[in-house]
């Protein structure tokens, strides 16, 4: 499914069929790892340039400029290989506005192939390196596999943490804690 649920089902199953293509044959290749590897560093350069997401969204610029652009972009970020030749081969096909979407599901069906499962986790602050490898920790003793942990910063919490990892979710901040307490005495009056 998108993401951001905009793109809507076209999307969610191009990219769906576009990443489980690329997923087999990186690991028929055994570079799965490499490939993973050059699609972040795509993904961070897609992330921080507004013009190279007008490029990958934009229906206004032809396969050919799209595959010309992206090409030397490729090459002056040395990312090569099969993630570089499925890249271009997005801008060929007129599928390039679907790349963020790929990208994420790529990483899903790792991520799945791996035995790793996902978390979300939303404190005040950043904590410290000690404290986040103490959550991944318990996270792991819960899930019994690996965890991969995605953070975010909410100041709205106050304090405290949510976890949210596949169906379950825990929600142990401030804010609810107060919200709560603020309805049971709404309740005893």
């Amino acid at each position: 499914m998108a993401q951001n649920g905009s793109e809507g089902p076209l999307v969610a199953g191009v990219a769906g069929r576009y990443a489980l293509a690329l997923y087999e044959l990186a690991r028929d290749e055994r570079q799965v790892d490499d490939v993973a590897q050059n699609l972040d560093a795509f993904d961070a350069l897609y992330r921080e340039s507004a013009d190279l997401r007008r490029l990958v969204k934009s229906p206004a610029f032809s396969a050919q400029e799209q595959t010309a652009a992206i090409g030397a972009l490729l090459a002056k970020a040395g990312i090569t290989g099969l993630a570089a030749n499925f890249i271009k081969l997005s801008a060929a096909n007129r599928r390039l506005f679907a790349l963020p979407d790929m990208i994420r599901a790529f990483r899903e069906k790792v991520r799945e192939a791996k035995g790793i499962v996902r978390a979300e986790v939303r404190v005040a602050e950043k904590p410290s390196d000690a404290i986040i490898e103490e959550i991944k920790a318990s996270l792991r003793e819960v899930a019994k596999t690996e965890v991969e942990i995605d953070l975010h910063v909410d100041p709205s919490l106050i304090g405290g943490i949510v976890v949210k990892m596949g169906s379950r979710m825990v929600d142990a901040s401030l804010r609810t804690k107060l919200n709560n307490i603020r309805l049971a005495m709404r309740e005893a009056r």
